[in-house]
């Protein structure tokens, strides 16, 4: 069940006054107007930092273990300051964080998405939008522009919008190695040992 505009408000009063059984959102929003909305989700920010890929003569990248380091050697950062811009061009892809930290307690879950009136000129976000139990850090936003026109990007402008629910049953908190995190990250693939066993299959 998605968290209210009240609930959620109240979850981030408790977690940003350092109980761990709250949501913590730093910066915090502003929760009166959250509850004045009466919207189910928090507005995040575009944080400072970017990810791009470098122009490259490579004819693939495997997304396997053994294409972490070529990917990573082709991976550059950018710091952007408030009230800077970064172009994101047509049919171009940059990695980002959020300016915000998010706590999860492991009761519950979340799942971002992008705001629509970025959606309807071309700039989508949320193609990895789950948010496990326990999570804490910035999250990564993989950005790209499917429309026909640049689009200027700005340090702390809104950029998605997250929805929190509780989970049911059995509570425990996630592991991944991308928690704790305050600049974007492209993220190691690791071992799949189905996947392994699959390709030694004889058809």
């Amino acid at each position: 069940m998605i968290l209210s505009a009240k609930a959620l408000a109240q979850e981030i009063r408790i977690g940003n006054g350092a109980n761990t059984d709250g949501i913590c959102v730093i910066p915090a929003p502003d929760l009166s107007d959250l509850e004045d909305r009466g919207e189910a989700s928090v507005n995040l920010r575009l944080g400072r930092w970017f990810v791009t890929m470098r122009q490259t003569n490579e004819t693939v990248i495997l997304p396997t273990p053994e294409g972490n380091r070529k990917i990573g050697k082709l991976s550059k950062q950018h710091f952007v300051p408030f009230a800077k811009e970064f172009v994101l061009h047509p049919n171009r892809f940059v990695l980002a964080a959020t300016l915000e930290w998010i706590r999860l307690p492991p009761s519950y879950a979340a799942f971002v998405v992008g705001k629509s009136s970025l959606g309807r000129r071309g700039i989508i976000i949320e193609t990895a939008a789950g948010v496990h139990p326990g999570f804490c850090g910035c999250l990564t936003l993989e950005i790209a522009n499917v429309g026909e026109i640049p689009v200027q990007l700005s340090s702390g402008m809104m950029i998605g919008q997250l929805f929190v629910h509780r989970i049911h049953g059995t509570v425990g908190a996630a592991t991944t190695p991308l928690a704790g995190q305050r600049k974007p990250r492209l993220g190691d693939i690791r071992v799949d040992p189905i996947y392994e066993r699959l390709k030694k299959t004889i058809v």
